[in-house]
């Protein structure tokens, strides 16, 4: 069974640095792209960050969050920095086969069941 399980959310003020995980399972993401999203209240979900099985990466929130991987722990991290309460959001994990960078969500098939970040000004 394959399972993406996020941890790292709470509740967090403004500023600092906060590090989420995700922890994957049931199957090799070694080659996989793995990215995190998020939603905030009322919102679509949107891409935060995305990183290749090379270790390329894509992000949209420039010069604040920074995603990694540990390819032998199947195991890929948001660290964010500078949090501000528009930050807000279920951040979710997401697993896409093969190599390449994903934007898109509908090229993941793989999904945790989120971990939740509010952030208070």
């Amino acid at each position: 069974q394959v399972q993406l399980i996020e941890s790292g959310g709470g509740l967090v003020q403004a500023g600092g640095s906060l590090r989420l995980s995700c922890a994957a399972s049931g199957r090799a993401f070694s080659s996989d792209c793995m990215g995190w999203f998020r939603q905030a209240p009322g919102k679509e979900r949107e891409f935060v960050a995305a990183i290749s099985s090379n270790g390329n990466y894509l992000d949209s929130v420039k010069g604040r969050f920074t995603i990694s991987r540990d390819n032998a722990k199947n195991t890929v991290y948001l660290q964010m920095t500078r949090r501000t309460p528009e930050d807000t959001a279920v951040y979710y994990c997401a697993a896409s086969p093969g190599f390449g960078l994903r934007v898109g969500a509908a090229g993941y098939s793989y999904w945790g069941q989120g971990t939740r970040v509010t952030v208070s000004s």
